[in-house]
């Protein structure tokens, strides 16, 4: 924020003359609007923050069903028994190689109501009603960073679940890493780790190119980087795109 002041009166040797300046009044209100002008600056730079530091608990259920439509409908219509549990709706997203591949991210009030609810009767019955085959994956994690800004509509995104070693050591290399992330297509979403343990990572990015994000998940250079994190074996890696969002 930049303040101008200036004095008031000027003192001339030789001869006392006493001038009233008048340009002050004008001084006040130039200082004046520079200071709204920086604080309304200040107040878009915060407003326009997509990041997100505050830890956010998140119920991630991935599974297959026979048909997409009718599992909608299903899964809609038992949003009361979510509330209840004080799950809220918030993304989901179908696989990029099997479209009936579904991925379910709850916003999370109570873990406690949510690890209950996955256990409950009346969700397996609800899913199988919508036509859910096999067993789902069902989990409870903790986002302790996201960028929420918004992305073109089909952007391909991807959650990479794996074994680290150290949490804070991971964390660490893996924001040293960005850069190479970025050239290579790949943009951070949201990086979190299981509720009761901070070595069982999830990491959801974007694939600004997905041919380079690609190529790259397969590269030495990854390898390299993952070794250096602290990653332990292959992460198992989901792509999607969103078709709806809370």
């Amino acid at each position: 924020m930049n303040l101008f002041k200036s004095g008031s009166s000027l003192l001339f040797t030789g001869a006392v003359i006493l001038l009233t300046s008048c340009g002050s009044g004008g001084n006040d209100k130039t200082t004046t609007a520079d200071s709204t002008a920086a604080a309304d600056s200040a107040a878009k730079a915060k407003a326009a923050s997509t990041i997100v530091t505050t830890p956010t608990n998140i119920v991630e259920v991935t599974h297959k069903v026979a048909n997409y439509e009718k599992w909608l409908a299903a899964y809609e219509a038992h949003d009361s028994a979510r509330l209840a549990a004080g799950l809220h709706n918030y993304v989901i997203g179908r696989g990029l190689e099997d479209s009936n591949m579904v991925l379910v991210a709850l916003k999370c009030d109570d873990t406690a109501k949510a690890k209950a609810f996955a256990k409950d009767p009346g969700l397996k019955a609800a899913m199988k009603k919508g036509g859910v085959l096999g067993t789902p994956t069902i989990s409870i994690s903790t986002e302790t960073w996201q960028d929420t800004v918004t992305l073109a509509p089909n952007t391909i995104r991807s959650v990479a679940t794996f074994t680290v070693k150290d949490w804070d050591a991971f964390v660490k290399q893996f924001e040293s890493d960005k850069q190479e992330r970025l050239d290579n297509g790949i943009m951070d979403r949201v990086v979190g780790h299981d509720l009761d343990d901070n070595k069982k990572v999830s990491i959801v990015t974007a694939l600004s190119d997905s041919a380079k994000a690609t190529a790259y998940h397969k590269s030495d250079a990854l390898k390299k980087r993952m070794e250096a994190a602290g990653v332990v074996g292959e992460p198992a890696r989901f792509l999607f795109r969103i078709v709806k969002m809370n």
